[in-house]
């Protein structure tokens, strides 16, 4: 395992968030894929290598974990410009669905394509071997899902071809796992909380309170509670309820109203999150405030989150303090915040750092995974010392 790469990937509903070996290498990739074919048209095909790799990643993936192998595909920001594009959906398992797949394996080819830690071989084909830290929502690991898509990506060789891509066009990338590491999300976050980079305990002070975590992501939202430093498996739940839905819906009260048509649920959250003309989009050239829609839309789900809050509060009395994070948590911290000072006032806590709560996830998987890998070269050089007094 010594010549394994560290790759902390979260598949999140709304975009991979993945860290690298020792935090060289990050990546942002919108989760939208789109079936192409392989030889796109490019206008200026001439200058393609002028232009920004992760705005212009086409695929080839061959895996054994696939049902749909060896298909092509537009991934990322490239993907959001066609009219057959798809994201998850409501309702849907992370781990059962081909796209949680190609986005993770994607992610890797393009760090391995990057990284002159990789050789090439005699074929033009990059061999590259991984140690994945990677999670699943707290439902789908109450029900075993997670040892399934664990299964699906040890054992296996992954290829993803780069065919019109700016730089790596006809690279070729064989992806192998040495280990696959998948954690729940809400423990996860509580490893982040309480641990940095260097694997150093912070915040001693929540170590052993009894605290809430509510993940609200694109599709589900997870509610762990921790006990004595682990999730109570007995009193974590998972709900079939993100903002995916509502994004959706503004999307398409947007495109009614206005005649604006947003290319894909990441151009909403820019609209409600960005810094400057929050709530507005362009009409005609016209700068044109779409508050009233997205006003009643996101309170109408942050009542709902709210009453899962409240309703896992209750059986958990003896909590003391709730932290939000994830994606959804960034979009809805604002109405949420507002209904809990005008009801029942719970210690809840947001991170003012927006980035910081959606990159949350990739950073405790890489906290976890980079604990497990120096465990493991401690124990085999025990080993070896061993071996030699015997």
């Amino acid at each position: 395992m010594t010549n394994s790469r560290i790759a902390a990937v979260d598949v999140g509903n709304d975009a991979l968030k993945a860290n690298f070996g020792k935090l060289e290498n990050e990546l942002y990739i919108p989760n939208v894929i789109a079936r192409d074919i392989e030889d796109r048209p490019v206008i200026g095909i001439e200058e393609l290598d002028e232009k920004d790799p992760l705005d212009n990643i086409h695929i080839r993936v061959h895996s054994p974990a696939l049902e749909e192998n060896n298909a092509v595909y537009r991934v990322g920001n490239l993907a959001t410009k066609t009219n057959n594009s798809t994201e998850l959906d409501p309702g849907s398992s992370k781990s059962e669905e081909d796209q949680t797949i190609v986005m993770l394996i994607a992610s890797l080819a393009l760090d391995a394509v990057s990284n002159s830690e990789f050789k090439t071989d005699k074929s033009n084909v990059i061999n590259a071997n991984y140690t994945l830290g990677t999670g699943l929502p707290l439902r789908e690991v109450k029900e075993g899902k997670d040892v399934g898509y664990r299964s699906q990506l040890l054992g296996s060789v992954h290829q993803v071809e780069f065919l019109i891509t700016p730089k790596y066009q006809g690279k070729k990338v064989n992806i192998k796992f040495d280990e696959v590491k998948v954690y729940p999300e809400g423990f996860a976050a509580y490893v982040n909380l309480i641990m940095d980079n260097d694997r150093n305990v912070i915040n001693k002070d929540l170590i052993d309170k009894q605290i809430l975590i509510q993940d609200i992501g694109g599709l589900s939202t997870d509610i762990a509670v921790i006990r004595n430093r682990n999730v109570d498996d007995d009193k974590a739940q998972g709900f079939n309820l993100g903002v995916a839905e509502s994004l959706e819906e503004i999307r398409e009260e947007i495109r009614t109203k206005h005649g604006v048509e947003l290319d894909s649920r990441r151009d909403v959250v820019d609209i409600i999150t960005r810094k400057n003309d929050r709530h507005h989009i362009m009409v005609k050239g016209s700068r044109t405030n779409v508050h009233d829609i997205t006003d009643r839309i996101l309170l109408e789900l942050a009542k709902k989150e709210y009453r899962y809050l409240r309703n896992v509060w209750a059986k958990n009395s003896q909590s003391e303090i709730c932290y939000f994070v994830g994606g959804g948590s960034a979009v809805l911290k604002d109405y949420i915040k507002a209904l809990n000072n005008k009801l029942d006032g719970y210690n809840i806590e947001f991170f003012e750092d927006e980035n910081e709560s959606i990159w949350m996830m990739a950073n405790a998987y890489y906290k976890l995974i980079s604990d497990f890998m120096a465990k493991n070269t401690n124990d085999k050089k025990e080993e070896k010392v061993t071996e030699k007094t015997k």
